[in-house]
């Protein structure tokens, strides 16, 4: 989500390319990358064992139609679970296949604490931190920011008022990522005077995607990631 060298508004897609392949997979990992995605942001659950998965339930059911929670498997287990080319992947192997494309990152969410040490553990394995960057409420920032001075954050924001200065200071996160909903040129100059980008989520229509795009925003997360892209390099 690196925006030093150009005003250029990020494009992220949501869990890979869902639309094209079954979310938070590496077919849909890879889709979204070849569809032009700077980014791409997953969902992290722990495994018993803690090997950190794509994952963004608790449990196997909506996606995979095994009831059971992740939990209470071990990596292994999951493994067992593949249905043709899809699997739940590992953290592991999804940032080995954005590093493979020059340019790239991972947008981590993490919904809460739980996982982030075992997520780090995995980036810092890898040798792959500057290709992450982090999402996810404050709590869970948090726990990053604990591990890390360096991680690019984007904290996830429901409030139309800006975060106290006390969080900001301790959290310094480099985006405000609220629902696309909150966001109007009043919100993004707001987030500017306290220093910060915004970065927003989830918006799927054209003319949502032209809104944000014109109220400033510095990246924009979507489930047509094809769609958005198109867009903002002006083919349609």
């Amino acid at each position: 989500m690196n925006t030093h060298h150009s005003p250029r508004v990020l494009a992220v897609a949501h869990r890979g390319d869902p639309y094209r392949h079954r979310e938070n997979t590496l077919p849909s990992v890879e889709s979204a990358l070849a569809a032009g995605a700077d980014a791409v942001e997953v969902d992290i659950q722990l495994t018993r064992d803690k090997v950190p998965v794509l994952l963004h339930d608790r449990t196997l059911e909506r996606l995979w139609g095994d009831p059971r929670s992740v939990d209470r498997l071990t990596a292994e287990q999951l493994d067992e679970l593949r249905q043709g080319p899809l699997a739940v992947p590992t953290l592991a192997e999804a940032l080995k296949a954005v590093a493979a494309v020059e340019g790239r990152r991972l947008l981590i969410d993490l919904d809460e604490p739980g996982p982030a040490a075992a997520t780090w553990s995995v980036v810092t394995g890898l040798g792959a931190e500057r290709q992450v960057a982090f999402c996810g409420p404050a709590t869970a920032m948090l726990a990053v920011r604990e591990l890390t001075p360096d991680a690019e954050i984007a904290l996830t924001w429901k409030q139309p008022r800006m975060p106290v200065r006390a969080l900001l200071d301790d959290l310094r996160p480099r985006y405000l990522n609220p629902p696309f909903g909150l966001v109007t040129p009043e919100f993004t100059a707001a987030a500017a005077d306290a220093g910060l980008a915004v970065s927003t989520w989830t918006a799927d229509l054209r003319r949502t995607m032209r809104r944000l795009r014109d109220t400033g925003v510095a990246s924009i997360t979507t489930n047509r990631i094809g769609v958005l892209r198109s867009l903002l390099d002006g083919r349609r």
